[in-house]
C-alpha cells in the first residue's frame, strides 16, 4: 500500500508539471536539473519522408495512432490509458478510436498481461501498458510462464505473438525506489520474448511499430526521463526499424562503449571526454534490442578496438552487461588488450538522495576508460 501511495504522490507531481505548457513548443518545458547527461538528437533518414518536431512521448503516441489505424483488431489498454496515460502517451486515442479499442484496465498488472495474452491468442493485436516498469513484477508469472512459452509448449500450433507490453523505465531524477528501476535483465532470461529499449523519439517510433508488427511477444521499455527531454524531427508517417540490430552511432578505434536507452547519451559524452583528455578514439554502440541481441555488430567493434566498456543503470550483479562481457571474452578473447570493464548501478535498491552516486555517469565511465587504456 505504501508503494502505491508513493506512486500516487509521484503521479500528482507529474500531473502538476504537465499543466505547465511552453508557449514556444506547446509542450511541457524540460528541466535538466536532475539529468546526468546531455541529449544529442538523431537525424531522420530521408527515406522515411516528411518530419515534424516531437518529443519521445509524442513519437510513442504517433506510433500507437498508426498501429490502431492500420489494424482494426488492435486494442490499447492499461491503467489510465483512456485518460491519456500518466506520461500522456495515449492522449486523444480513445476519442479517435473509441472506448472499445482504447480503455482503462483494473489496477492489476497480472490481469493486464493475462488479458493481453488472451487477446493475442485470438489473433488480434494487444498493446498493453504497465504504468511503471517497477510494478511489472506482479505480471511476471504471466509474462514468463505463459507469454514467453506459449509457442513452444504448443509445438508452434498456438502463440501470443501479437502482444506488445510497453512500460516506462529507468532513472527520472526523483523516482527513488519504486519509480527508477531498470529491470530489463529479468526478462532477458526468458526465451520467447523480445526486449527493446530506444534512445530517442525517431528510434522509439520505428522500434515500437516493429514490436507491434512482430510475431513474438515483445516488451518495450521507454526511458521515462527522455519523454520530454528528448526532442527530434520525427517522420510523421509509418516506418519501422529492425529489431535485434545494434547501431554504431559513433565510430572509433581505441575503445568500444556499449549501452542502451538513456545510457547511450552518457557514453556519447564519455567518448567526447576521452578524445579531449586522452586523445582516445571511442566507438559508441547502442544495443537497441536486448533480446535477441546483435552479437555480430558488438564483436566486430570489439575486435577492431580491443578494449570495451559496458554501462547500464541496472545493478551490476547479473545485469545484462554480464552476458555481454561473457560473450565478448568467448568470441573476442584473442583481440582483447584489457579485461572488459562494466560501469553500472550498484547492488542496492535505487536511492533517492544518493541517486547521483548510484547512476553510471560520465565521470565513473571516464575512469573506466582510463583503466582500459593504461592496462
Amino acid at each position: 500500500m505504501a508503494g502505491r501511495l508513493g506512486c500516487l504522490r509521484f503521479l500528482s507531481n507529474t500531473s502538476s508539471l504537465l499543466s505547465k505548457k511552453s508557449p514556444v513548443l506547446n509542450q511541457t518545458p524540460v528541466s535538466t536539473r536532475c539529468m546526468h547527461f546531455n541529449y544529442v538528437p538523431d537525424t531522420p533518414a530521408r527515406e522515411h519522408g516528411e518530419t515534424t518536431r516531437m518529443n519521445l512521448f509524442q513519437s510513442i503516441t504517433s506510433a500507437l495512432d498508426i498501429a490502431l489505424a492500420k489494424d482494426s483488431s488492435a486494442v490499447l489498454f492499461g491503467e489510465d490509458v483512456a485518460f491519456g496515460g500518466v506520461f500522456r502517451c495515449s492522449v486523444g486515442l480513445k476519442e479517435k478510436y473509441g472506448s472499445d479499442r482504447v480503455f482503462n484496465s483494473p489496477l492489476s498488472e497480472q490481469g493486464i498481461v493475462a488479458f493481453g495474452i488472451g487477446v493475442a491468442l485470438t489473433g488480434a493485436t494487444a498493446i498493453a501498458e504497465i504504468q511503471f516498469a517497477d510494478y511489472i513484477f506482479p505480471g511476471f508469472d504471466q509474462i514468463r510462464n505463459e507469454a514467453a512459452m506459449y509457442r513452444y509448449r504448443s509445438g508452434n500450433e498456438f502463440d501470443c505473438g501479437k502482444l506488445t507490453i510497453r512500460t516506462p523505465c529507468s532513472a527520472v531524477g526523483h523516482g527513488s525506489l519504486y519509480h527508477s528501476q531498470s529491470v530489463e535483465a529479468f526478462f532477458a532470461h526468458c526465451p520467447g520474448l523480445k526486449i527493446v529499449m530506444p534512445r530517442g523519439p525517431i528510434q522509439a517510433k520505428g522500434l515500437l511499430l516493429s514490436c507491434i508488427q512482430d510475431n513474438n511477444p515483445c516488451i518495450f521499455f521507454e526511458p521515462k526521463i527522455l519523454y520530454r527531454s528528448a526532442i527530434e524531427e520525427v517522420p510523421i508517417g509509418d516506418y519501422t526499424l529492425p529489431l535485434s540490430k545494434a547501431e554504431v552511432i559513433l565510430e572509433g578505434n581505441d575503445v568500444t562503449l556499449i549501452g542502451w536507452g538513456t545510457q547511450v547519451h552518457v557514453l556519447r559524452e564519455v567518448a567526447a571526454l576521452a578524445q579531449q583528455k586522452f586523445n582516445v578514439s571511442c566507438e559508441v554502440v547502442d544495443l537497441c534490442t536486448i533480446l535477441p541481441w546483435d552479437r555480430e555488430t558488438v564483436a566486430q567493434s570489439v575486435k577492431k578496438t580491443g578494449r570495451v566498456l559496458i554501462s547500464h543503470e541496472a545493478p551490476i550483479t547479473m545485469g545484462f552487461g554480464a552476458e555481454l562481457a561473457a560473450t565478448i571474452q568467448q568470441e573476442c578473447f584473442l583481440h582483447l588488450e584489457a579485461p572488459v570493464e562494466r560501469v553500472c548501478g550498484h547492488d542496492t535498491p535505487f536511492p533517492h538522495v544518493f541517486e547521483a552516486f548510484y547512476l553510471p555517469d560520465k565521470w565513473r565511465c571516464i575512469e573506466a576508460v582510463k583503466r582500459l587504456i593504461s592496462y
